[in-house]
C-alpha cells in the first residue's frame, strides 16, 4: 500500500512510523519548515528546549513505551512536581492535601469540599456520566461557590475565555483523574511527572530518522493543495508546487481549517462535524532569567488582573546547569484566535507581562533577563464543551482511503503527546485494516499477507 501523510507532527509520524514497521510505502509532507508540530524546540545555553512547556504522566504508557523503542529510556526521568497557586499577591503550595488544608484563600469547610471533590472524581472510571453537565456547575454544585470563585472559575476563564462555562465536565474530569493517577498514596502524596533529558525533541528527531532510514520520503515546507480522487476514492495528493503524488491511502494529521481547505465534498453532516471544534491558540513568552523567579515549576494564577494563566519555572524541574546556568520560566496563555496579543510584538509583551512578575517575586528586575522568546502555536486546545462526542469526526471519513487524525478527536483528553502518538497509530492500523478488508493486496495490521 502507498500512504500519504500529511502532517509531521506527532500523530503524523507516529502513523508513518507503524506504517513503514509493516512494509507499506510512506511520503509524508509537512507545510512547517520542520517535523514535531508543537513540539519544536529552540536552543538556551547550548541546551535544546520546547517553545511550549512539555512533560509527561506515568500514566502516559503510549509515549513511555514509544520512548523506550527508540532507546532512549535512560534519558526520561521522573521528578516530583512543584506545584503553586498564586492568589492575593502569595504563593500557596498546591501538591499535598495538606497543602490544600493550608489554603486560607477559602474556609475550612470549602477546603474539604474541594479536597473531597477531586477524591471522588479520582475513583470514578466512566467520564461519560460527566458529558451533560459543565465544568462550571458540577464544581458550584458539589465544591461550592467559593471554590468556584478562588480556584476553579479562575483557572477555567484563565484558559478558556468566554467559553469557560461551557466547558464539558468530561474535560475537567479527565484533568483530574490524569493528575491524580500520577501520585503516590497518604497524606504527602506528590505527583511524578517525567521529561525527556535534551527535550521531547530528540525522540522526534530519532522517530524522524527512523522513518527516513525505513525508505519514507519526506518533505517539510511543503504543503498540500488538495487531495485528489479516482472513482470515488483517494488517488494522491496535490502538493503545493504543483506536483502530483500518488496513493492508496491518505492520512491527514492536520487541524480542520487546513483540512477541509484540501479535502473533496465529504458530505453536509461530516464537514459539520469537522468544523464543530473550537479552537484556543497557545502564546508562550520565554524568559532566561539570571536569577529564579519562584520555587515552583507550575505555578497558576488565581488573580485575574495578571495577562498569564500560569508561570511554568522549568529549571524548578530539571536543572538550570542544563541551560548554562539561567533560569528557564515560560509565561502561558491560552486565548481565541485573533486575539489582540497575537499581534504585538516582543517589546509591547514585555509591557504587558513583565510588570507583573513583582507580584510574583518583589525583587524581580529587568536586569535579571538574558534573553527572551514568543512562540505562537495555532489549534493548541480544543474545547470541549457538552456533547462533544456526538459532533467528534469520524476518523474514517465518507471518502475511502482518506483518514483524520488530529487534537479534536483524543476526546475525553483534549491535547498532549501520548494521546497524538496513540491516536497515529490507531489510524494507521485502520488504514491497514481497510486495505486488507478491501482485498487490494498489501500487508494487514498484523504484517501478514492481504
Amino acid at each position: 500500500m502507498k500512504v500519504v501523510v500529511i502532517g509531521g507532527g506527532v500523530a503524523g509520524l507516529a502513523a508513518a512510523y507503524r506504517l513503514l514497521q509493516q512494509g507499506h510505502e510512506v511520503a509524508l509532507f509537512e507545510a512547517g519548515p520542520q517535523l514535531g508540530g508543537l513540539v519544536r524546540t529552540f536552543e538556551v545555553g547550548g541546551e535544546r528546549l520546547e517553545a511550549f512547556y512539555h512533560h509527561i504522566f506515568t500514566t502516559d504508557t503510549t509515549i513511555i513505551g514509544l520512548i523506550e523503542e527508540l532507546g532512549m529510556g535512560g534519558d526520561l526521568t521522573w521528578r516530583d512536581s512543584k506545584v503553586g497557586f498564586f492568589h492575593g499577591g502569595r504563593i500557596y503550595d498546591f501538591v499535598t492535601p495538606i497543602d490544600l488544608l493550608r489554603f486560607s484563600p477559602l474556609p475550612l469547610l470549602d477546603r474539604l469540599r474541594l479536597g473531597l471533590a477531586g477524591l471522588y472524581l479520582r475513583r470514578q472510571d466512566d467520564w461519560r456520566r460527566y458529558e451533560s453537565i459543565t465544568a462550571w456547575e458540577w464544581v458550584r454544585r458539589y465544591a461550592g461557590q467559593r471554590a468556584l470563585d478562588v480556584v476553579w472559575g479562575p483557572l477555567l476563564r484563565g484558559k478558556f475565555g468566554d467559553q469557560a462555562e461551557e466547558v464539558s465536565m468530561a474535560w475537567l474530569w479527565s484533568k483530574i483523574h490524569l493528575r491524580f493517577a500520577s501520585r503516590g498514596s497518604g497524606a504527602a502524596q506528590r505527583e511524578k511527572l517525567g521529561y525527556l533529558l535534551g527535550s521531547f525533541g530528540a525522540y522526534i528527531d530519532e522517530l524522524g530518522n527512523r522513518v527516513r532510514t525505513a525508505g519514507a520520503h519526506i518533505e517539510t515546507g511543503m504543503p498540500v493543495q488538495r487531495i485528489a480522487l479516482s472513482e470515488g476514492r483517494v488517488s494522491g495528493v496535490v502538493l503545493g508546487d504543483g506536483r502530483t503524488w500518488e496513493a492508496d491511502a491518505v492520512i491527514a494529521a492536520v487541524p480542520a481549517e487546513p483540512f477541509l481547505r484540501m479535502v473533496p465534498p465529504l458530505g453536509e453532516e461530516y464537514e459539520r462535524r469537522v468544523r464543530s471544534a473550537r479552537w484556543q491558540w497557545a502564546l508562550c513568552y520565554v524568559l532566561a532569567l539570571r536569577q529564579p523567579l519562584s520555587h515552583v515549576y507550575w505555578l497558576n494564577m488565581g488573580d485575574p488582573d495578571i495577562p498569564f494563566i500560569a508561570t511554568v519555572e522549568h529549571t524548578n524541574f530539571i536543572e538550570r546547569e542544563r541551560y548554562g546556568g539561567l533560569n528557564i520560566v515560560y509565561l502561558s496563555n491560552y486565548l481565541e484566535p485573533g486575539h489582540p496579543y497575537f499581534a504585538l510584538t516582543p517589546e509591547e509583551l514585555d509591557e504587558l507581562f513583565l510588570p507583573h512578575l513583582t507580584k510574583i517575586n518583589p525583587n524581580f528586575s529587568r536586569d535579571w533577563i538574558a534573553d527572551r522568546w514568543v512562540f505562537k502555536g495555532p489549534n493548541a486546545q480544543p474545547v470541549i464543551g457538552r456533547g462533544y462526542r456526538e459532533d467528534m469526526p469520524d476518523p474514517r471519513t465518507p471518502v475511502p482511503g482518506l483518514y483524520l487524525a488530529n487534537m479534536q478527536q483524543i476526546y475525553p483528553e483534549d491535547r498532549g503527546q501520548n494521546y497524538s502518538l496513540r491516536l497515529g497509530q490507531q489510524v494507521a492500523a485502520m488504514a491497514m485494516d481497510d486495505r486488507a478488508r478491501s482485498g487490494a493486496g498489501g500487508l494487514n495490521a498484523d504484517g501478514e499477507q492481504a
